[in-house]
């Protein structure tokens, strides 16, 4: 009964497993594009972005007050809602994945010119914006395993047999 019972969910595992290796990375791929054109939109819309003026403080200090505000919003959420259609459609993932880079680089540069703003909770700890910019650090990640894909990478299974993802 137990060895039965344990056959099926190796079974079953084995099936998750094979499923998730065929449509995990384009999951990611979609998930991580709607969410650019989520908080890329908003942005289009002043006061409607919980992000606006850590992106407005941030540009006015990377570009030495060169951009104004409304300028910054309108770049930043153009730059977003490009990146993430790009990745919802999977097509000209190359130019897709470089725009996310220089995006990646935006979106954490708080760290390095608004520390003061990120860390100024109780004995240093996050503020709401600096945890807001230290979860970017997944997106990071995410666009590291989205951009091996325009490259040809694949998951393959331990008994090193490869399962071709979906059409990326």
């Amino acid at each position: 009964m137990m060895s039965s019972l344990n056959a099926t969910l190796i079974r079953f595992e084995g099936a998750v497993h094979g499923w998730l290796i065929r449509h995990a990375i384009t999951a990611l791929r979609l998930s991580m594009g709607v969410v650019f054109v989520g908080f890329g939109v908003l942005k289009y819309f002043p006061g409607t972005s919980p992000a606006e003026d850590l992106v407005v403080t941030t540009i006015d200090a990377i570009s030495f007050g060169l951009v104004p505000g409304p300028l910054a919003l309108v770049l930043t959420a153009t730059l977003e809602c490009m990146i993430g259609l790009g990745l919802v459609v999977g097509r000209g993932l190359r130019l897709t994945v470089y725009l996310l880079a220089v995006q990646l680089l935006g979106i954490l540069s708080p760290l390095v010119v608004l520390p003061h703003r990120l860390f100024s909770g109780p004995h240093h700890a996050p503020t709401l914006e600096g945890q807001y910019v230290l979860k970017d650090l997944i997106l990071v990640a995410a666009a590291m395993v989205i951009a091996t894909r325009f490259r040809g990478a694949r998951i393959v299974r331990p008994d090193a047999s490869v399962v071709r993802a979906g059409r990326e």
